[in-house]
């Protein structure tokens, strides 16, 4: 990080409050703070959580991500699109250890936040496989069904059911976090996409949703798809 090494934080107190909002055994608990603890040592030379966050990363971004699991409680196969610094993929790979079956996808185009996600899959041990690639080519070519798909933070609802739809139309569900916006999000959505959708209000963040989609069918107007040279954009009020 420029300007020196910043003061780590005090996460005490955060980590406690997350586990509040968030129940979890003593085991994921422990790999859960060897994951956090490699993240904040990797995030002094690259941003894999906004710098804004790191004070708050238990609640912010491990609770935020723990929540999800309860929304499909028997999946035992996730794929995380644009998993960046883990969330939520890595963080359920965490809880879900000794889930029988159990595994995360994790994709990630990024070179280097994809070798730290390898890294933190060392680090932990849990079940799960990095595919550094684009989301495009990785949904296209999956060669096997999944029981959930998952992107926190990473397009606004449109484009992210467009990149998204080669998984759900085969019954995947998808889970999506969404902060304020998400009102507008649906309503742009439907002028491409008939959803069968509900939401289920976030654990940690007041004015957050997480949009749950179980079924999807294109309309006759043509979903926007993101060009090979354009970049997700960032949904408004949620940093990674």
């Amino acid at each position: 990080m420029s300007g020196g090494a910043s003061r780590p934080p005090d996460l005490k107190a955060d980590r406690a409050r997350a586990f509040e909002l968030v129940t979890v055994s003593r085991e994921t608990a422990e790999r859960l703070d060897r994951f956090v603890a490699l993240l904040l040592d990797w995030q002094q030379r690259m941003n894999l959580i906004a710098p804004s966050t790191e004070g708050t990363i238990w609640t912010r971004h491990v609770a935020d991500s723990l929540q999800l699991i309860r929304l499909a409680p028997g999946a035992r196969v996730w794929v995380d699109l644009g998993s960046g610094g883990g969330f939520p993929g890595a963080v359920i790979a965490c809880a879900l250890m000794e889930v029988p079956g159990a595994h995360v996808h994790l994709v990630e185009r990024s070179t280097k936040k994809a070798a730290f996600l390898r890294e933190a899959i060392r680090a932990t041990a849990v079940p799960a496989t990095v595919h550094a690639m684009r989301i495009e080519d990785f949904v296209e070519n999956a060669p096997e069904t999944f029981d959930v798909v998952t992107a926190r933070a990473l397009a606004p609802l449109p484009e992210l059911l467009a990149m998204a739809y080669p998984l759900l139309k085969r019954g995947t569900l998808g889970l999506f976090p969404k902060g304020q916006d998400v009102g507008s999000e649906l309503t742009a959505a439907a002028k491409c996409w008939k959803l069968e959708t509900n939401l289920s209000p976030s654990r940690t963040d007041p004015k957050g949703q997480i949009v749950v989609v179980r079924g999807i069918e294109p309309t006759s107007q043509k979903p926007r798809k993101k060009t090979r040279s354009s970049k997700p954009q960032i949904q408004k009020g949620r940093p990674r």
